[in-house]
């Protein structure tokens, strides 16, 4: 996994490539993103480290799976079974591989304060993306933009979307 895991570097963000953004960013530069959205937006009460844990492990799985959008016509059930069975393939053998899976089974399950602070970082970061290849590349990416804001609602995150 150590080196299989690196390649996310390569994989670009299928969303991106759709919508026709050129040289769109990977799915490990949207995993820092969110990194970097989490260690400097964390509110009190919610445990940054375990956030940032939660934030580097969230995607992890689409280095075997591919960045699987809802325009691809898989069904959410189908998603989830590809990707636990790749983050369990990933993770086996490692020493802190079954804590990996776990932190990649709360994100999905939003049952803890710190999976849902980054699903919300997870859109936020989307958002602002789709701004800054806006401005950049001239597109109107506004479908990315009113679905991060459709699931961060009346959030301090959202106001940041427009800020």
């Amino acid at each position: 996994m150590l080196v299989e895991a690196l390649a996310l570097k390569a994989l670009p963000r299928a969303g991106w490539i759709r919508a026709g953004v050129a040289q769109p960013e990977s799915v490990a530069a949207h995993a820092w993103g969110v990194s970097w959205l989490v260690l400097v937006l964390c509110p009190d009460g919610v445990d940054r480290g375990r956030a940032l844990a939660i934030a580097v492990a969230h995607d992890i799985a689409e280095v075997r799976c591919g960045d699987i959008t809802p325009h691809d016509g898989v069904s959410a059930e189908e998603k989830q079974a590809k990707e636990e069975a790749a983050m369990e393939g990933l993770a086996s053998g490692l020493p802190q591989g079954s804590d990996v899976v776990d932190l990649w089974r709360e994100y999905e399950a939003g049952e803890s304060a710190e999976a849902r602070f980054v699903k919300a970082c997870d859109k936020l970061d989307m958002a602002l993306q789709a701004q800054r290849y806006s401005a950049e590349q001239g597109l109107d990416l506004t479908e990315f933009i009113d679905s991060a804001l459709s699931k961060l609602g009346d959030s301090d995150l959202a106001a940041l979307v427009s800020a």
